[in-house]
């Protein structure tokens, strides 16, 4: 409890410190005045109209759009790695991030979304980018079942591995796309390295419905998560339905998943990292382990967009997911060398 209320804290700390950084300066007594004014608390002498808009109207709907996007990969990071009791689960692992990325390739090539990939204007690209994450879900859990059974008999190594083949053959799909389209090379190479740029408030209203949905689902079941950690016979002995727990969670992991990566597109590492870290901190228990990750993921997700918007010269930003791949990278190989070192010494 007192780690995510120190989190809390730091997030709330951020918010307004994140908007204080960009080319046009300003200091972070200017940016709490500005968000103090702009929820109707004016404190101290009031800031130009011009810095007030950027700090607002632009700064503040990016950092909030990280940190919910942070939030939500973390929080589907979390539940797919309970439910497949998988340490290298993600929404790489059931394809859904591959399925969002198909869907906005489409989009690009076929010129439905305009240039929404490098302007962010429309939004077409986002729900091209849902609905592909969603196909791409139901095809994983169509052929999870393609022998028949029951829904109570859905198995997570079979869920896995048909993950695995979806986005591998989604992956093949958009390259092809890339090669017969060169002009659209450009576009769908930086919608998938991730990036918020030119994001707004409005980019979030396709995707806070979905994302409020699945991440309801996952905090309701979130015992069953622990349960789940347990194994297939100690569930079912607690009287547990163990397929139809995972179906629930997979879909809430998936929309929230899907949703995230519809908003800034593909990032990775964060619904891996983050959750290995808090489990090390708080231990396993998902009733501390959620909340816990969606703090963390927003802040990690947050100092990021403001690392990419901050390192080059000239306005000129790098993509977020570069960012979290040069973090998160090297953090992981360090946790599984750490894995490796407690098993070496055990055996």
């Amino acid at each position: 409890m007192a780690l995510t209320s120190a989190l809390l804290v730091c997030l709330l700390l951020t918010i307004a410190l994140a908007c204080s950084v960009g080319s046009y300066p300003a200091t972070l007594a200017q940016a709490l005045r500005a968000l103090l004014q702009a929820a109707g608390l004016p404190l101290g002498e009031a800031v130009d109209p011009a810095l007030s808009t950027v700090i607002v109207d632009i700064r503040l709907a990016r950092v909030l759009l990280a940190g919910l996007t942070g939030a939500g990969l973390a929080v589907a990071g979390a539940a797919f790695q309970g439910v497949l009791r998988n340490p290298l689960a993600d929404s790489f692992t059931l394809g859904v991030s591959g399925g969002a990325a198909f869907g906005a390739s489409v989009a690009i090539v076929s010129g439905f979304a305009g240039d929404a990939a490098l302007s962010g204007d429309a939004r077409a690209l986002p729900a091209c980018a849902l609905a592909g994450a969603l196909a791409s879900l139901a095809l994983v859990l169509g052929l999870s079942r393609a022998g028949g059974g029951p829904l109570s008999g859905l198995r997570r190594e079979t869920v896995v591995l048909a993950g695995i083949v979806v986005s591998t053959f989604l992956a093949a799909l958009i390259s092809l796309m890339k090669s017969l389209d060169e002009e659209s090379v450009a576009s769908i190479v930086f919608w998938i390295m991730g990036s918020f740029q030119g994001r707004g408030f409005e980019h979030a209203t396709l995707a806070w419905p979905y994302m409020l949905l699945g991440a309801g689902l996952i905090f309701w079941r979130a015992r069953e998560l622990d349960v789940l950690a347990l194994g297939e016979t100690q569930a079912r002995m607690l009287g547990l339905d163990a397929g139809r727990s995972r179906l629930w969670l997979l879909l809430g992991a998936s929309l929230l998943s899907g949703a995230a990566v519809a908003i800034s597109g593909v990032i990775g590492f964060v619904g891996l990292v983050v959750p290995h870290l808090v489990r090390l901190l708080l231990g396993a228990g998902h009733g501390r382990l959620l909340p816990a990750s969606a703090l963390l993921g927003a802040l990690l997700l947050i100092w990021s967009d403001v690392a990419a918007r901050s390192v080059l010269p000239g306005g000129a930003e790098l993509p977020v997911g570069v960012v979290t791949a040069l973090i998160g990278g090297p953090f992981f190989c360090l946790l599984l060398a750490r894995r490796s070192l407690k098993s070496g010494g055990g055996s």
